[in-house]
């Protein structure tokens, strides 16, 4: 059986997929009711599951007349992907699993690895295969990243 906020997710990903453009605009309040639970349970599924390294912008406005907006990045080229992926890492001080599994999803998605490849990519980057202090772990990852992206942009 699915968690809640995995039901949320698919819900909203739903609602992006049938809209006419690629943004949705949703009050928590709703959406919370609508799913019968809090709206801490929106923010955390906002906040985890609608990332810019998964494609999406979030913007918010908190308040009686808030709402939270959700935009699908649809990326014309690979080289625009690249390029956001490359400015994102540059941005990110801390990469943690699940921000490089996320990455390699993303990457997957978009066609530009296949399956097998991102396990064996997860599999080179995780915490237990560098086996590092932390803050060598990220800058490892970082520039493997990078490098990874150079890489896809010669492909």
């Amino acid at each position: 059986m699915r968690n809640i906020s995995d039901v949320i997710e698919q819900y909203l990903k739903q609602v992006l997929k049938e809209s006419q453009a690629d943004t949705i605009e949703i009050k928590r309040q709703d959406i919370a009711k609508r799913f019968e639970c809090v709206p801490s349970q929106i923010n955390y599924v906002i906040n985890t599951r609608f990332t810019v390294e998964k494609g999406y912008l979030v913007e918010s406005k908190r308040g009686g007349g808030g709402y939270i907006r959700i935009r699908r990045v649809i990326l014309s080229e690979k080289q625009d992907l690249l390029a956001s992926l490359i400015d994102f890492l540059h941005e990110q001080p801390r990469l943690t699993e699940q921000v490089i599994e996320n990455i390699l999803v993303r990457l997957f998605e978009e066609g530009l690895l296949n399956e097998r490849e991102v396990r064996l990519l997860f599999h080179v980057l995780s915490d237990e295969s560098l086996g590092l202090h932390a803050d060598d772990r990220h800058l490892i990852r970082r520039q493997q990243l990078l490098a990874l992206m150079k890489l896809l942009s010669y492909r």
